[in-house]
Formats: C-alpha cells, sequence, structure tokens
C-alpha cells in the first residue's frame, strides 16, 4: 500500500487536486506495480510565503514548488523502478503545477515491512498470514 503525501505551495486549489491525484495514483500503481485500491492520496498546500529555499521564501523568488513523498514496503521495488518513478512524477507535476523551483523533490521512503502496515496490520503481517 503506498502512502502517497503530496505538499505545493499555494494556496488550496481543489481544481489541481481533483486533476492531480488520478494521474499521480495511476503512475505510482503502474511505475511502482502497487494496487489503486490501497493507494492513499494526501495533498497539502503551503503559502508561497511559509517554504524557504535558500532562506528565501517562494514569494521572494517568485516560483512554485512541491514535495512529494510516497511510503513503499521495503524490497518491493528495484532502483530501476524507482529512478523510472522519480522522472515521470516530477514531469507530471511540473506540467500540473508550472514555474518549479529546480529544488521541487520526491522521496520514495522505504519501510520494514515490520513497520508498515494498515488496518492495524503489519505488511510482514499480512505476508505470512495471507
Amino acid at each position: 500500500m503506498p502512502g502517497i503525501t503530496l505538499k505545493i505551495a499555494g494556496e488550496p486549489n481543489a481544481e489541481l487536486v481533483q486533476r492531480i491525484v488520478p494521474q499521480l495514483t495511476a503512475l505510482t500503481c503502474e511505475v511502482l506495480e502497487k494496487r489503486p485500491e490501497l493507494t492513499m492520496v494526501m495533498v497539502q498546500f503551503v503559502p508561497h510565503a511559509l517554504w524557504f529555499i535558500d532562506s528565501r521564501s517562494l514569494a521572494e523568488l517568485g516560483r512554485n514548488s512541491f514535495r512529494l513523498e510516497v511510503t513503499i514496503t521495503d524490497e518491493t521495488n528495484t532502483k530501476a523502478q524507482k529512478a523510472r518513478y522519480q522522472q515521470e512524477a516530477f514531469a507530471l507535476l511540473a506540467e500540473e503545477i508550472g514555474n518549479l523551483h529546480p529544488h521541487s523533490n520526491i522521496h520514495v521512503i522505504d519501510c520494514k515491512a515490520s513497520s508498515y502496515g494498515y488496518g492495524g496490520v503489519s505488511q510482514e503481517y499480512k505476508l505470512y498470514h495471507p
């Protein structure tokens, strides 16, 4: 089950979220071979004046940015899959958000199966108790 947290610089924009979430879910499921019905996405907006790069706010820089965190179970994806995901997710978000600062970033978080789960049960438990 991937847990996706997307932080976007700017004011809340429901139209943008409605465009991005299905595309990001589909990309995550295709590239990282995950199941869409188990994919959770949370989107948060941070005002440009409260997002800093090199001690300068995005408001001052006149740019947009994002931080995408995708939590997956460790050892379920290859380096090549994660590299492809980084490239394609960045391209998708650059297209949808626009005017991105180059330090916009993606973090694929590999969690141990015993430390990660849903429904009160770890991924490790699910592996051994199908």
